[in-house]
């Protein structure tokens, strides 16, 4: 034989599956088994035997029947209901191209490749097919929408042009104001740390406030921020200089019976300012100010002696409005006070350094609800309307 002559190192040996081929290719795999034949004769028989071992061939064959009948029956479908059908019948989990993948496992490893590459073929041919027939519905069924519309006709006038929601009117205006005062704006998380929130502020561990009854906690222990007083913390946290002068509006967050003047959901501003000089006299003339910009320049406004854990001296205030028909009274409307020593103490030690040493700087702070400004400002007796986005309500505005 011609093998029998070639030098050992030009001859291969082939191992085949006889079990897999036809009779004829049976014999010649047994023959070819066991003689040696050129490079050359061998690539030209191994694809000889490739193209027609069986699983290969019926495969393959199998693949091309399908995409000719799935592409041909898509042309068929008129709605989406019909195509929703037609992708579970081909590519669901019992779909026909599903079941016929699961012949991968009968092609020779050597094969795999080819046959998942047209398997490939086969559904990105369906999945675009399907795509395009269900975009061409689709422009059909929106052109047979406006079948019969004129839209050249002019529009008509609809029920008028909006307005700001009342919350929206109260803080920036605040937000106006303080700016022109020289605050900046700042914002950080509604999720909150229970040490930004509470043990920053001088917070005692025992106070109401920290009660699951009063404030959301997460189940890794985070809560939602009771106040925007978490955003001054994060402030003097990053500060790299001073002066601090902040006013952060935002959401807060109580465990509060929603009624006529509370929801568990609500809306603060709050301002801090900072400085290595900060007086009481700064806190005072800053509110008054704020509060005649607000209500109006002969606005009469009263400090009250209270009580807060992250300030002092702390105070309540009191701005004297008169509602229409009825006699001027005095209405509580925001806390403020001088910030405790304590806060720029454990500011400090979880900054570590002295920027915010409690020897060195004082500051102020203050906080309302803006909520209950515009409950003032437009006479709204029940707080729940600011939420139900009653068109009748707001077209007021």
């Amino acid at each position: 034989m011609v093998g029998d002559s070639m030098h050992p190192s030009t001859r291969k040996i082939i191992v085949l599956k006889p079990a897999l081929l036809s009779p004829f290719w049976r014999f010649f795999g047994y023959f070819w088994q066991f003689h040696c034949w050129p490079d050359h004769l061998l690539s030209c028989i191994t694809a000889i035997l490739r193209a027609s071992s069986p699983p290969f061939a019926a495969m393959l064959s199998q693949l091309d029947s399908l995409k000719t009948e799935a592409l041909t029956a898509l042309d068929t479908l008129s709605d989406e209901a019909a195509l929703e059908a037609f992708r579970v019948d081909y590519l669901g989990k019992k779909g026909k191209l599903t079941a016929l993948s699961g012949g991968m496992r009968e092609v020779p490893a050597d094969l795999k490749k080819e046959v998942g590459a047209k398997l490939n073929e086969v559904r990105d041919a369906i999945t675009s097919g399907l795509t395009v027939r269900l975009e061409a519905l689709q422009a059909a069924k929106d052109a047979s929408a406006v079948a019969g519309i004129d839209i050249t006709l002019p529009g008509r006038p609809g029920a008028g042009v909006g307005s700001l929601h009342p919350l929206t009117q109260i803080r920036d205006l605040a937000v106006r104001t303080l700016r022109r005062m020289g605050f900046t704006l700042a914002d950080g998380p509604e999720i909150e740390t229970e040490w930004h929130c509470f043990d920053a502020l001088n917070t005692p561990t025992d106070h109401p406030a920290r009660n699951e009854s009063d404030t959301f906690y997460m189940p890794d222990g985070k809560l939602l921020r009771t106040h925007t007083s978490s955003v001054q913390v994060r402030t003097m946290e990053s500060a790299k200089t001073l002066p601090v002068r902040i006013i952060a509006p935002g959401a807060a967050y109580r465990r509060d019976e929603i009624d006529a003047t509370h929801l568990s959901v609500f809306n603060q501003i709050e301002a801090l300012y900072v400085d290595t000089d900060v007086s009481l006299a700064d806190l005072k003339g800053t509110l008054e100010y704020f509060f005649r910009e607000v209500f109006g320049p002969t606005t009469v406004v009263r400090f009250r002696p209270h009580f807060f854990p992250f300030t002092e001296p702390s105070f309540e205030i009191d701005v004297k409005l008169e509602a229409k028909g009825k006699e001027a009274r005095w209405i509580e409307i925001a806390g403020c006070g001088m910030v405790d020593p304590a806060v720029f103490a454990e500011i400090s030690k979880k900054r570590g350094d002295n920027l915010f040493d409690p020897e060195k700087v004082t500051g102020f702070a203050f906080g309302m609800g803006l909520d209950r400004l515009a409950m003032i400002m437009h006479g709204i007796s029940d707080i729940r309307h600011l939420i139900e986005n009653d068109v009748r309500f707001l077209q007021q505005f």
